[in-house]
């Protein structure tokens, strides 16, 4: 028992020696034995619906989206308003009910409206439906909804409008009117938002907004609201679009990703997806990337194919 005893009292008395060694020990001279793994961050990649309906007169089923994207693999569906079928709640349930059943998210929500009108009752008329679109968003449990700055709808939207983007005011009033306008408007939207807890992401969508300076112009006097956002879409950028993309990067809350498999319905672009990856990377981005497929190739074939490209784009090793 002597023995026993007199061995425990050497082992414990040689671990501590041992301790005291190592915590005198400069740390730096350690040898290393192990690096840090490497972290894969899968940005979440959505479609939207109006990649399979280009506001042609038959709708496309917002089901038939949602069962698709399920299959083929995304992680969530936007829902562009001008395709539902109806605002009831049943159809707002079954739509939301679906999207949890094949476990997709349901990220945005599109919808239209203009500030860019002289006349103050008009101008209501759109807060008044962007009420209502942010009441939509709630029920089907979206946080964020689209907006626009709208145009001043002088010139016909044709090649020429989508290559320079010019669009002069109507007589007697200037593109300062138009941008006050917008941002007094968007205070009233933003002031329903908040009560809602629902993002308002402001979009480079052409009309007004195709000019970034007037963009940033618009944003900057309302960015310190809670539900203010920016929704930064990769194909409305007038001319070469990488140098605006790394102006708005920063402010991005959701990106819409387009495609023009089988030439665009309106307009086509060469878009470099490695570059705007990296751009996005860089900007620290983090949110959802939303697909609007807006070629004429069957939606069947481009939005799986466009789904790989954006994959590829927006998985970042660091």
């Amino acid at each position: 028992m002597k023995n026993a005893s007199n061995r425990r009292d050497w082992l414990r008395k040689t671990a501590l020696f041992g301790s005291a060694v190592l915590v005198g020990q400069n740390r730096e001279s350690l040898p290393v034995t192990a690096t840090a793994p490497a972290v894969v961050r899968r940005i979440p990649i959505s479609v939207s619906t109006y990649s399979y309906w280009h506001f042609q007169e038959q709708k496309y089923p917002i089901e038939k989206v949602i069962e698709d994207a399920s299959r083929i693999g995304f992680d969530g569906v936007e829902i562009l308003h001008r395709q539902m079928t109806d605002e009831t709640i049943a159809y707002q349930n079954k739509l939301k009910r679906m999207a949890f059943d094949n476990g997709l998210s349901l990220p945005l929500l599109s919808i239209h409206q203009s500030f860019v009108d002289p006349d103050p009752a008009k101008r209501k008329k759109d807060i008044e439906h962007t009420e209502r679109c942010i009441n939509l968003a709630v029920q089907m449990g979206i946080p964020c909804v689209r907006m626009n700055t709208g145009s001043w709808r002088t010139v016909k939207r044709d090649a020429a409008y989508y290559r320079d983007g010019v669009e002069p005011p109507i007589k007697g009033y200037t593109d300062d009117d138009a941008i006050k306008w917008c941002i007094e408007g968007m205070q009233e939207c933003l002031k329903i938002a908040e009560k809602a807890g629902v993002v308002l992401a402001i979009e480079n969508h052409w009309g007004l907004s195709s000019n970034i300076d007037y963009l940033l112009r618009i944003y900057e006097p309302l960015k310190a609201s809670p539900a203010m956002g920016m929704n930064v879409d990769t194909g409305n950028f007038v001319g070469e679009p990488y140098a605006q993309l790394e102006r708005i990067a920063p402010y991005a809350t959701i990106v819409q990703a387009k495609t023009y498999y089988g030439g665009g319905h309106y307009y086509d672009k060469e878009l470099d997806y490695t570059r705007i990856g990296k751009i996005l990377q860089k900007a620290n981005f983090n949110g959802f990337v939303s697909l609007e497929m807006e070629g004429k190739e069957d939606p069947r074939t481009a939005v799986p194919k466009s789904l790989e490209l954006l994959r590829k784009a927006f998985t970042f090793t660091t």
